[in-house]
This record gives C-alpha cells, sequence and structure tokens, in this order.
C-alpha cells in the first residue's frame, strides 16, 4: 500500500515510482463489488449508498457492478439481490445458507473470501458499520490484500487504481491511499457519507450463485440470542432530515436541554459534538463528527460549536448548515451557509418560542409539558 498526504491523487511520475508491475495473478481481477449488508432482515442504507458510488467507479473504468449478497435462505436475501439491482447493479452474487441468519464473522467471511479468489474483483466496498468493519478486517487479512477505512471519498486515476481518501492525524489532514500492488482494493466508507442514489424500479438482472463450503462444526461462535440496544435505536441522526446540536459554547450541561427544546419544536432529532460526549454530558450515540455520527440532514443547526475538522468531517454534507457562535473566526462559519455571531444560550429560546408560535395550541401544550 502506499500512502499521499493530500486530498488529490499524487502526479503520475510519482504513482510510478510507487507501482511495481501487478504479479500476473492479478491481472485478471475486474469488476466493482458491494457489500449488501443485510442483519435481520434489512439491507442497510449504507449499501444503497456505496452501489451509488461503485456505479461511478465502474463506469470510469469500463467495468460490471455487483452487489454481493450473504444471508440465509428466504425473503429478505432475495429483496436485498432486487434491490441491489434497483440501485444500479448490473449483477450479482448470493450465497444463501441457514449459517447466515446471523452474522458471525466466520462462516462470513468465509463467504466473502471463496467469493473473491472465485471470480476476483478489483475493489470491494463494504459499509464502515458495527459488521462492516468486523467483517472488511477479516476478509483484508484472509486476502492478505490492502484496507482503507472510513473513506470520505473514493476514485479512480488514470491508471485505474482505487484512490481511497481518509482522514489522518486526528483529522488534520486528508490522505489518499493506494492499494497499487494487491487485489482486490478495498475500502469502508460510514453511513452517510456518500449521497444516496435515486432507487429505478428495475427488473433482476443475472444473478450468480455460490455455496457455504462450511459446516456448523467448523464454527466457533454460536449464536445464543439477540438484545436490540435500545439507546442507540432512539437515536436517529445519520438519518434525520433536521438537526440541531451543541457543543461546548453552551458552557454547561443545563443549558443542552435548549438544543432538546429546539430540536422538539422543528420536529429535529438533537446531537453534540464529541467534547460533550467526553464530558459526560450526552451519551455517545448522539456524537457527530468523525468518531462519532456522519449526517447529511436537510438542516442541520451548530450551537456553540467551533467546527474542528473532526466535526466537518461528520456534517458537510448537509444541505444547509446554521452555525451560532459567539466567535466570529470561528472555524465552523469557514463551511456553514449560514453563520451567525450571538450567544446561543440567548438565541436558542428565542429560535424555539419563534417555532412554538406556529405550533396549534396542542402541540404547543405537549411541548411545554
Amino acid at each position: 500500500m502506499s500512502t499521499v498526504n493530500q486530498a488529490t491523487p499524487p502526479p503520475a511520475a510519482a504513482r510510478a515510482a510507487m507501482k511495481k508491475e501487478l504479479p500476473e495473478h492479478f491481472k485478471g481481477y475486474k469488476h466493482v463489488w458491494v457489500f449488501m449488508e443485510l442483519e435481520r432482515g434489512q439491507v442497510h442504507p449504507v449499501s444503497f449508498e456505496l452501489l451509488g458510488e461503485g456505479r461511478k467507479l465502474a463506469d470510469k473504468l469500463g467495468v460490471e457492478l455487483a452487489g454481493v449478497v450473504v444471508g440465509p435462505p428466504g425473503e429478505a436475501t432475495w429483496h436485498a439481490v432486487a434491490e441491489a439491482f434497483a440501485y444500479g447493479a448490473d449483477l450479482a452474487y448470493i450465497i444463501e445458507d441457514p449459517l447466515l441468519s446471523d452474522y458471525r464473522n466466520e462462516p462470513f467471511t468465509k463467504a466473502m473470501t471463496d467469493l473473491v479468489n472465485s471470480y476476483k474483483p478489483e475493489i470491494l466496498l463494504l459499509g464502515a458499520t458495527t459488521l462492516g468493519r468486523d467483517l472488511a478486517g477479516s476478509v483484508a487479512t484472509t486476502l492478505l490484500t490492502g484496507l482503507t477505512a472510513d473513506c470520505t471519498e473514493l476514485d479512480v486515476d488514470a491508471d485505474g487504481s482505487l484512490a481511497a481518501t481518509r482522514p489522518t492525524f486526528g483529522g488534520s489532514l486528508l490522505c489518499t491511499i493506494y492499494t497499487l500492488n494487491y487485489r482486490p482494493q478495498m475500502a469502508t466508507v460510514r453511513p452517510r457519507v456518500m449521497s444516496m442514489p435515486k432507487r429505478v424500479e428495475r427488473p433482476v438482472g443475472r444473478i450468480i450463485p455460490h455455496k457455504l463450503s462450511m459446516v456448523e462444526e467448523d464454527i466457533v461462535t454460536k449464536i445464543l440470542g439477540f438484545l436490540p440496544d435500545g439507546q442507540s435505536a432512539k437515536a436517529n441522526l445519520a438519518y434525520a432530515d433536521v438537526v440541531v446540536a451543541g457543543g461546548l459554547g453552551l458552557g454547561a450541561v443545563e443549558n443542552l436541554q435548549l438544543v432538546k427544546n429546539l430540536a422538539q419544536s422543528i420536529g429535529a432529532e438533537y446531537g453534540c459534538s464529541r467534547p460533550l460526549v467526553q464530558k459526560g454530558w450526552m451519551p455517545a450515540d448522539r456524537q457527530i463528527g468523525q468518531t462519532g455520527k456522519t449526517i447529511r440532514p436537510k438542516l442541520y443547526i451548530a450551537a456553540g460549536i467551533s467546527g474542528a475538522i473532526q466535526h466537518r468531517v461528520g456534517v458537510e454534507g448537509a444541505d444547509l448548515i446554521v452555525a451560532i457562535n459567539t466567535d466570529p473566526n470561528a472555524p465552523i462559519f469557514d463551511f456553514a451557509h449560514v453563520g451567525i455571531v450571538s450567544d446561543a444560550i440567548r438565541l436558542l429560546p428565542a429560535l424555539t418560542e419563534a417555532f412554538m408560535r406556529r405550533l396549534s395550541p396542542h402541540n404547543r401544550d405537549k411541548l411545554a409539558s
């Protein structure tokens, strides 16, 4: 693997110096694959976002885009296959087996590595979810190839190499990483970093089935039960249309109620910057930024947040960013669409009151209670 500490690909001469002749046994690797994350019968939306990005890469390379579905026999698995085509895939690979009913690292890694060794993709993309991160690391290790994690941008250079860009050094730099001499080139992308492509109803296309060469006795881990994480389920930051967040500029933990009140008055989700989680003022599932949730809302209101690069990475996909800060030189004003130099502690109640005036009496009383 080769690394360049910049957001744009290096000059052709620099790439040529880094790149050796691709080993003969890798020259037959072609096409772009997206792992369709299917857990408990649902396809994770990051899979669709990756299909949109994969479509761009495949078109630049002049190759096919494939969705890879690994799951139990049944309707949910085949629904994932149909959705892969609806979001732009040219073909789908599928492994159905009862051993794949719940995620376990060993059978899923076996399924994916067998598929790669049999059909040889040049690029393999997975979501940087809890499941995807676990699986991607195991697959890359088993295949002895490179993996770039938590990417914010994907592209292919003039030589057809995947240029995977991610923040580094605590988010202070952007690093473009190339896996020049190994295949497949692997990357994970966090949910909501890439835009959601348009879904177009299409007939199911070419499907390539493959068998899982594994039995239960080969698997060390066993599923004893499933306990959903109720706390995380309450926070839907990644897919909220409107988000209000607070930072250290609020001054005290009790002032976070101002953020929550505004969010409730406009039907929004609420969150915070990393320092507030570190202080214990909010749970980690409410953190927005590079090490928290990446969001792409229609409206993002940031109150008392300075706008360090770690936070910027998590919010710059928003359609409209409104920043409230007493410091006119705060970094957040460099990328906010609307900047308000004001004390958020005074402005948030005024905004909440203005929105409450527009509510029906019933909803106003409900909010006040």
